[in-house]
């Protein structure tokens, strides 16, 4: 957890000057390297005492819009949030504890979701709870099979 001094200064030209030392001309590529990493664990990576998860989210999404991909920067979002809540896939039993679970990360993704693409998410969201993915189920990236079918690129 940061102590406040995340938002310190030029934080974008920190965030982007940290991406750079690591190596990637992107914090997209940064974080595809890291494709389960949740945001926290990325700012932490970046900077554990003046970057913040929110920051990280931030810049992934602006990088998204340049690039005309935010519906994958939406998949990868998700991709994060189920392997934060469910680190050992898509529970067996929706019992009351694993709902809990499966509930936290999809209205945790739904927050961090553009408005433009509330409503695309809102209906993956329906879909995954109405029609569960097989036990296990974990993602490994936004550009899973199951996460392309239920949120699929646009199309130009």
């Amino acid at each position: 957890m940061t102590d406040g001094r995340s938002w310190e200064g030029n934080w974008k030209v920190r965030l982007y000057e940290r991406v750079r030392e690591r190596g990637y001309d992107s914090l997209t590529t940064f974080a595809e390297a890291r494709p389960t990493a949740s945001l926290v664990a990325l700012a932490d990576e970046l900077g554990p005492d003046d970057i913040a998860g929110v920051q990280v989210l931030s810049g992934l999404l602006a990088e998204a819009e340049q690039r005309k991909q935010v519906t994958r920067f939406v998949r990868d979002v998700l991709v994060r949030m189920l392997s934060q809540s469910l680190p050992d896939g898509w529970p067996t039993v929706l019992d009351d504890a694993n709902r809990f679970k499966v509930a936290k990360a999809i209205g945790r993704w739904f927050a961090y979701t553009p408005e433009t693409h509330k409503e695309r998410a809102d209906r993956a969201g329906d879909v995954l709870l109405a029609s569960p993915p097989p036990p296990g189920w974990l993602p490994r990236g936004p550009d899973d099979e199951l996460l392309l079918t239920l949120l699929p690129d646009e199309t130009v």
